[in-house]
């Protein structure tokens, strides 16, 4: 069953949610593609910069839709539960990582040249859901390594059971925590895919 109309409306409602983190020296940073939409309505109403996040999922090559991990910049995070249910091998892994690490580059020459500072700082990092959390972790720990003071993981939706070790986030913000749940998009009436260009744009509108 859909809760929200699109991502710009979950963006809205997230960013209530983290109304107190208004006037914080604090960062907005949108996990590509569809989380930026999210991050960029989170940013307009919170006044705060918005970036992105680049990671990349490992899925499983006979389900790619399936994480058995994730990359980020520096940072590898691989599920061993997964990768035994869905029978991934050590080979398999690595070529679908070597494909991934490639299109990590280009989106990171794409949205992130020039990233913004979050040495010392608050990261919020958002996405317009979660379903495993290696995408959202990885982000979250690649944060933690330039050296962000304290880390936001903030979603519209998330399995109820699911939460971040405690080691890599510091605040944990979702206002629907769903018993139900097999996909993100399943809770959008709209998840189209979003492109290269609106991520684009979006950060384009938040420059001074």
């Amino acid at each position: 069953m859909a809760i929200f109309p699109d991502r710009v409306a979950a963006g809205r409602e997230l960013a209530a949610a983290l109304e107190h983190h208004r006037g914080a020296d604090a960062v907005v940073l949108g996990i590509p593609r569809g989380g930026v939409v999210v991050a960029a309505e989170v940013a307009r109403a919170l006044a705060l910069p918005l970036g992105v996040a680049v990671v990349r999922k490992l899925g499983a090559p006979s389900r790619e839709e399936f994480a058995v991990g994730a990359i980020a910049d520096g940072v590898r995070v691989v599920d061993p539960a997964a990768t035994r249910l869905h029978g991934v091998t050590p080979e398999e892994l690595a070529a679908v990582e070597a494909s991934e690490r490639v299109e990590l580059e280009r989106r990171n020459r794409l949205f992130a040249e020039t990233p913004l500072e979050v040495e010392g700082r608050t990261a919020i990092i958002v996405d317009d859901g979660i379903a495993t959390g290696a995408t959202a972790t990885a982000a979250c720990r690649a944060q933690r390594g330039r050296g962000a003071a304290r880390i936001v993981l903030a979603a519209p939706v998330a399995p109820l059971r699911w939460l971040p070790e405690d080691t890599v986030v510091d605040e944990f913000v979702c206002p629907h925590r769903e018993r139900e749940f097999w996909a993100v998009g399943q809770f959008y009436d709209d998840f189209t895919q979003t492109s290269d260009e609106e991520v684009a744009r979006l950060l384009a509108r938040d420059l001074p």
